[in-house]
């Protein structure tokens, strides 16, 4: 190819990727609206012409303003009352998307076991209603729930006698948002305030909007109780909004931004590095002096310190295991939040949730989260609050 066939055809490549990332969105709306349409209204039920008709008018109406919804709720207008339709949304149909794909198994069954239409169809849209709906209000219980404390040892062989015991709480993706939560806020805060923490950690994603949208949910932080640090980074929504913004809010709520630096932390004559870097996503923010940046944070830290990490990302390890890390702490997945989206987080992530060893060193815990990204629901992966007691060999 020439240098003139190729300087035509890259701006041909570029034009096509647009269009290639509009067909497979339109494709999978058409896909997660399509298929609990056709299991619940049209595949052999033989309802009714007027429930086949108010059904799927109700399917295409919530297909035709899902889009509107998430772009006046996550784009620039911002819209809280859109963000709460739209998320509501997509949590319900992903659900019913899942079932419906289930309760098809369910008809294979059913056909083996000779049961005919339009008995077995109708069999089957019943038991993918119920479950959903079960789960979907169960779901939403679980997500605006104070979540449950969960409870961790982690064995640190360099950490010295005088820290061994130390508790480290672990709150991470809060996402304070549309939903105001400032009740549920307060709530996470006290719990936090009887554990008895030496260290508070806050590893990102703590809210979907600016400060001053969220001023009132993130207040309650600023209650945090800890005896030796309280310490934050950002997340990968942070850089949706104003991340320099909650960096300084945090502080000004008596934290300590780790913005790709560390703090050292004493007890009884032992001491600890405690470091943070920026989320994976900050570099490619556009904003400056903002990227994850490990060697900066370790900066002057003393190589025979052990070091505990704040990173919003699992996959953040990788650089964590090659500058020496004892313990990365993360949150970002939620868990997977919705079953079974899990699969799809370990596609991108090294983990979903736990603790984890990489390297001969470094350990690596990943919170399923304190809070909830848009759907408000969580099935089968509840929220925590973490205490990680660290241990000495």
């Amino acid at each position: 190819m020439s240098v003139s066939e190729a300087a035509q055809a890259a701006p041909r490549r570029r034009s096509v990727r647009p269009l290639a990332a509009v067909l497979t969105i339109v494709a999978v709306l058409l896909l997660l609206f399509g298929v609990p349409w056709w299991t619940l209204v049209v595949a052999g039920a033989r309802w009714p012409a007027a429930v086949v008709v108010v059904g799927t008018v109700v399917f295409a109406g919530a297909l035709a303003a899902f889009p509107a919804l998430m772009y006046l709720g996550h784009g620039r207008r911002h819209r809280d009352w859109a963000a709460r339709a739209g998320d509501t949304i997509l949590g319900a149909i992903w659900v019913v998307f899942v079932w419906a794909v289930l309760g098809n198994v369910l008809r294979v069954a059913l056909v083996l076991a000779d049961v005919a239409d339009p008995a077995r169809s109708r069999i089957v849209a019943a038991a993918t209603v119920g479950v959903s709906l079960l789960l979907l209000l169960w779901g939403y219980a679980e997500a605006m729930r104070v979540p449950r404390v969960r409870r961790v040892d982690v064995v640190m062989p360099r950490l010295g006698a005088g820290l061994d015991g130390v508790r480290v709480v672990l709150l991470t993706d809060t996402h304070y948002g549309p939903i105001n939560r400032a009740r549920w806020s307060a709530g996470v805060v006290a719990a936090v305030n009887e554990l008895d923490a030496d260290i508070v950690c806050h590893t990102g994603d703590i809210a979907d909007g600016t400060v001053s949208e969220r001023l009132e949910q993130a207040a309650p932080l600023g209650d945090v109780r800890a005896r030796l640090a309280r310490t934050y980074v950002t997340g990968n929504h942070e850089y949706l909004g104003e991340a320099q913004g909650w960096l300084d809010h945090m502080r000004e709520l008596g934290w300590e931004p780790l913005h790709n630096r560390h703090i050292v932390v004493e007890r009884a004559g032992s001491r600890l590095v405690v470091a943070g870097v920026d989320d994976a996503t900050a570099a490619s923010s556009g904003r400056p002096g903002h990227h994850a940046d490990h060697a900066a944070a370790l900066s002057d830290a003393d190589p025979d310190l052990p070091v505990l990490l704040l990173a919003h990302q699992p996959k953040q390890v990788d650089a964590a295991v090659a500058h020496g890390v004892d313990l990365q702490i993360s949150g970002h997945t939620h868990g997977g939040q919705i079953w079974p989206f899990h699969y799809l987080v370990r596609v991108d992530q090294p983990t979903v949730q736990g603790l984890s060893r990489h390297g001969e060193r470094t350990q690596l815990y990943t919170s399923r989260g304190t809070g909830f990204w848009g759907p408000p629901f969580r099935v089968f992966a509840p929220s925590e609050i973490t205490v990680l007691t660290l241990r000495a060999a």
